[in-house]
């Protein structure tokens, strides 16, 4: 952080513009939107009351349903700032749920998805990237595809995992 002075005073000059703030906002209340119409449209999925909303690297929410939850597994439905993209990722609740399944999917010769090349300093096990490059002046059509690719993968999660007991 040797240039933390530099850095603060290009963020005050960014921030007196005014765009990033506008911008952010809009991102939040979307996901937030996004959230809420998920757990109204899928009761049975667990799905936070928080945004996790991070230092401008990433912002999500957990979606899980109940049979990865028993597992000690949750999906999370991610904004990537530096991707610029929305993804998908199988995570674990904690370290040993995440690479006990993690083994069980490197052990596997399963490649519908990427899976990381090693838990250690990630939160994933496996990703997908819903949208590159979105288009936030349609957010019904945005909405639709994060849905449909977002259940898809959990299905596909649910399926490969349900086949491994």
């Amino acid at each position: 952080m040797d240039n933390f002075q530099e850095y603060m005073q290009e963020y005050k000059k960014q921030l007196e513009v005014g765009v990033i703030q506008k911008a952010y906002k809009g991102l939040m209340e979307y996901m937030m939107g996004l959230k809420t119409y998920l757990k109204k449209k899928y009761p049975d999925y667990s799905v936070s009351s928080n945004l996790y909303l991070g230092y401008m690297d990433m912002t999500y929410f957990p979606i899980t349903p109940m049979s990865l939850k028993n597992r000690h597994l949750k999906i999370a439905l991610v904004f990537n700032y530096e991707q610029f993209r929305f993804e998908v990722w199988l995570g674990g609740y904690n370290k040993m749920a995440q690479m006990q399944t993690w083994e069980m999917f490197m052990e596997s010769d399963w490649n519908k998805y990427h899976i990381v090349s090693s838990t250690k300093g990630v939160d994933s096990i496996v990703e997908y990237v819903l949208v590159e490059n979105p288009d936030f002046s349609d957010l019904d059509s945005l909405t639709d595809m994060i849905e449909k690719k977002t259940i898809l993968f959990i299905e596909d999660i649910e399926d490969f995992l349900s086949k491994q007991e």
